[in-house]
């Protein structure tokens, strides 16, 4: 049973991407249709079109085998030494400080929103005027 769910919600994420790509190439926007799918998909789940339990089975399944996916760009990119010699400092840098910046944007953004968080939840316990004392 929890192998058709998979299934099935692997399906959901495919019509999102196929609606994407269908607004690409109706729109002629310069973005690529998946990342329109993606798009919708965020807001479709934002505000609650789309319950995170519809798609959640099967994104886990789909990230799990995310790095896999990696395998054959780098098998490409081994097949070409001399795109890596003439230019593998300069490649080198860009990856390891694009990975920085990244992992220090993501901990800044986790860091907002966890205080954002904090302070709703706050802002919820002063709000109930039984718990307010004299």
């Amino acid at each position: 049973m929890r192998g058709i769910r998979i299934i099935l919600q692997i399906g959901i994420l495919y019509v999102f991407s196929m609606i994407g790509d269908a607004v690409h190439n109706i729109f002629h926007i310069p973005i690529p249709g998946s990342i329109i799918g993606l798009i919708l998909l965020l807001i479709c789940l934002l505000y609650k079109i789309v319950p995170l339990k519809i798609i959640e089975d099967g994104a886990s399944f789909l990230l799990s085998f995310l790095p896999l996916l990696y395998i054959p760009a780098m098998v490409g990119i081994m097949k070409y030494p001399s795109l890596i010699s003439s230019s593998g400092a300069i490649l080198f840098l860009v990856v390891v400080m694009s990975t920085i910046v990244t992992m220090i944007a993501a901990g800044i953004t986790s860091q907002f929103l966890e205080q954002k968080a904090t302070m709703r939840k706050e802002k919820k316990k002063c709000t109930n005027p039984l718990s307010q004392s004299l």
